[in-house]
């Protein structure tokens, strides 16, 4: 079993930045990719980045220069970096880890970007 926490959402104003938070605890050693997903209200859940065991990561178009993804091994804890946030990135941003045989979801933290 795997478990994840987000935090660090938060209200921002355009222009503004937020780093979100992961914290996993369980069965780490079987996780081969992390991503970063997010849902705005009346849309699907969107994959905004991943990161896998080997570092490498990947990004929406929408988010690429803005947004970054990176992971602390020691501390078991993945990050987004969001900087120059818009209003059009609002959502409850998921955290989520992937094994062999199965996929884990955290809780969710809302990020509202609005003057």
């Amino acid at each position: 079993q795997l478990q994840l926490v987000e935090s660090g959402g938060g209200l921002v104003q355009p222009g503004g930045s937020l780093r979100l938070s992961c914290a996993a605890s369980g069965s780490i050693f079987s996780i081969y990719v992390m991503d970063w997903y997010r849902q705005a209200p009346g849309k699907q859940r969107e994959l905004v980045a991943g990161i896998t065991s080997g570092d490498s990561t990947n990004y929406a178009d929408s988010v690429k220069g803005r947004f970054t993804i990176s992971r602390d091994n020691a501390k078991n804890t993945m990050y987004l970096q969001m900087n120059s946030l818009k209003p059009e990135d609002t959502a409850v941003y998921y955290c989520n880890a992937v094994t062999p045989t199965e996929r884990y979801w955290g809780q969710g933290t809302q990020v509202t970007v609005s003057s």
